[in-house]
């Protein structure tokens, strides 16, 4: 009965998202603020131009904010008091570059005031910032609100680099996000940089038998453990997540099935049959890849929970 109850809920969850996401449209600042993209767009474009680092900064900050709250720009928020807010997670103090929405956020307030919410921006500055990297561009549905709750506590509902394929099938259902999702959304990788701590398991005391994943192509793992040796100090040592880390591309699939990818949470998508044979589909095109990213994003960033309230005129601040 338990079990039942439980299915239940899940499904009124998933409905309940599935009704709230039908109420954003691509079409929503038509009359109110028609500049909008064109603005976020120049934002994210300037501040690339002397950080090639920001497209996978947005990227990322976008996936986090939406796996918590849905996508309410809670991520954007300063601690306050005795509250930690998202940002300051351990999850996400690696996140950065936090000041190109705010700079896009300025923008769009002497346009169109109090029109605008930082969910929205974000939702478009990671589109931008895809399509600035090479990949593709769609139409982002637009309308959602900001939230006014931002707890560092509620980071640990991110999915950690160590999941292996249950972990991260069980976090990604219960956002309304199949397993499809997974291999598509996990396609980010392609862009950034990560840091020693996210990988140290793999190359350093992997089990008791072993030192190294056995599943690392060993050059690789030798390669890695170079970077990052096990006394490692550096605080900001690590490794690009692929070969060609400011390009959106396919090559991050490639990696993976020669044994040259960063996490655990990459490896595992090699451990079910269903995503296994969706990597080498998106290893062997281009195209495929970006028509199931593209999908999955707007079905990713459409998760809005009904928790925003308001729109904000300072991303970092609630009115």
């Amino acid at each position: 009965m338990e079990a039942i109850a439980t299915l239940v809920m899940m499904l009124l969850i998933l409905s309940f998202i599935t009704y709230l996401a039908s109420a954003l449209s691509v079409n929503h600042y038509d009359h109110t603020c028609p500049q909008v993209e064109s603005i976020v767009a120049g934002a994210v474009h300037k501040a690339t131009l002397n950080d090639k680092t920001v497209p996978a900064a947005m990227l990322r900050m976008h996936f986090h904010d939406c796996f918590i709250r849905g996508c309410d720009a809670s991520v954007l928020l300063e601690s306050k008091g005795k509250n930690k807010a998202e940002k300051d997670g351990p999850p996400n103090i690696s996140l950065h570059a936090f000041y190109v929405i705010d700079n896009a956020k300025k923008a769009v307030e002497a346009v169109c005031p109090g029109v605008v919410s930082c969910a929205d921006i974000l939702a478009l500055a990671a589109r931008d910032a895809v399509t600035l990297s090479g990949g593709p561009t769609w139409d982002v549905p637009k309308g959602r609100k900001d939230g006014r709750i931002s707890k560092a506590t509620e980071t640990r509902q991110l999915p950690a680099p160590t999941f292996n394929i249950s972990q991260l099938q069980q976090s990604f259902s219960q956002r309304g996000l199949s397993l499809d999702d997974l291999v598509a959304l996990s396609g980010g990788h392609t862009l950034g940089f990560a840091h020693c701590s996210s990988f140290q398991n793999r190359v350093h005391n992997f089990s008791p038998k072993q030192n190294i994943d056995p599943s690392l192509n060993p050059l690789f793992a030798n390669k890695l453990q170079k970077i990052c040796p096990s006394n490692n100090k550096a605080k900001n040592a690590g490794s690009p997540l692929d070969t060609s880390s400011t390009r959106f591309d396919n090559a991050y699939y490639k990696l993976l099935l020669q044994g040259n990818s960063i996490f655990s949470s990459d490896q595992a998508l090699l451990t079910h049959p269903n995503t296994k044979a969706l990597v080498s589909k998106f290893a062997h095109s281009q195209e495929e890849f970006e028509r199931a990213f593209v999908k999955s994003m707007i079905k990713m960033s459409s998760i809005v929970n009904g928790g925003g309230k308001e729109i904000r005129l300072d991303c970092k601040h609630v009115r």
